[in-house]
């Protein structure tokens, strides 16, 4: 039991920083540049890019011991945690739909933790 929650949060530290490489090619969208290349070779996207590759490596390492089911449902906290990011970081409003598209998500981790 205690491999699961150990490979559980490897799982949910992915989550955590794939929703922050998310804001960072947001943050990256922002800039204009002068040629295609610079648009894309420049060091938000790369490190955003390098970032993700690493949430996917911890997301596949952590399948060695989480039930598939279990990743599915944690991996839906990426949904709600871009959209508090984009909230702090570009002072996005969050209406009151995504507010219970949160809510509903973080229920149904919870009945699906009571059931586990």
């Amino acid at each position: 039991m205690s491999d699961i929650i150990l490979f559980s949060g490897i799982y949910l530290f992915g989550v955590i920083i794939s929703a922050f490489s998310q804001v960072l090619l947001k943050k990256s969208a922002d800039v204009k540049t002068t040629s295609f290349l610079k648009q894309y070779l420049n060091i938000k996207v790369i490190s955003a890019y390098t970032i993700f590759f690493i949430a996917s490596f911890l997301s596949v390492y952590a399948y060695k011991v989480i039930p598939v089911t279990l990743g599915a449902i944690l991996g839906t906290l990426e949904y709600g945690l871009v959209a508090i990011l984009s909230y702090v970081f570009f002072k996005e409003k969050l209406t009151k739909k995504q507010i219970l598209g949160i809510l509903l998500i973080i229920a149904g981790i919870i009945v699906y933790s009571i059931k586990f």
